[in-house]
């Protein structure tokens, strides 16, 4: 009897994984949508980076980067799930880079909260700003080749978003704990 539950218990583990990788697409899809677009900027300000971030610090490095995949799958299908609706024409645009830059992002942020010595909330905003970081990062460089130059990447990817993605970042640290504690019930 013993042995036989053990499949079974793999099984549900396995199953709650699912469970919350597809949860965690399905934020990211939903956070895509809460936009507001900026006269200066072909980048729009989206609630995404928390919920990339967060998708890292609650489900893992793997899991994280899992669920941002599952997110680009359905834009890449035909599903509008970007922010401005495109579907897999949001590939080839100006913010090209961010979308790309979640899989890397949310690995990130969930490598480092898992690794770093300091735990609790300041660990988690520190690996938080890491995934954030690399948005910017890719997002950026992917714009500077649509716009032509990294001074208007910058001016128009970067610096309007850093206080907002501070506090994405402090919220998804403060809410992460919780997350991670929802999942192993």
């Amino acid at each position: 009897m013993h042995s036989k539950s053990l499949p079974m218990f793999i099984n549900q583990s396995l199953a709650r994984a699912a469970a919350a990788v597809v949860l965690f697409a399905a934020l990211s899809a939903l956070t895509a949508r809460i936009t507001i677009e900026l006269p200066f900027t072909p980048v729009p300000i989206t609630l995404q980076v928390l919920a990339v971030v967060l998708s890292g610090l609650v489900l893992g490095a793997r899991g994280g980067a899992l669920a941002q995949i599952a997110y680009l799958s359905m834009i890449a299908i035909g599903l509008p799930f970007d922010a401005r609706g495109l579907g897999p024409a949001a590939f080839f645009g100006p913010t090209a880079g961010y979308l790309i830059s979640y899989v890397p992002a949310a690995f990130v942020a969930g490598y480092l909260a898992d690794r770093l010595s300091v735990r609790g909330w300041w660990g988690n905003f520190v690996a938080a700003l890491a995934g954030v970081v690399v948005v910017y990062w890719v997002g950026a460089s992917w714009l500077a080749l649509m716009l032509g130059s990294w001074s208007a990447a910058w001016t128009g990817g970067v610096a309007p978003f850093i206080g907002i993605d501070l506090i994405k970042a402090a919220i998804a640290a403060g809410v992460a704990e919780s997350g991670r504690q929802w999942l192993r019930r």
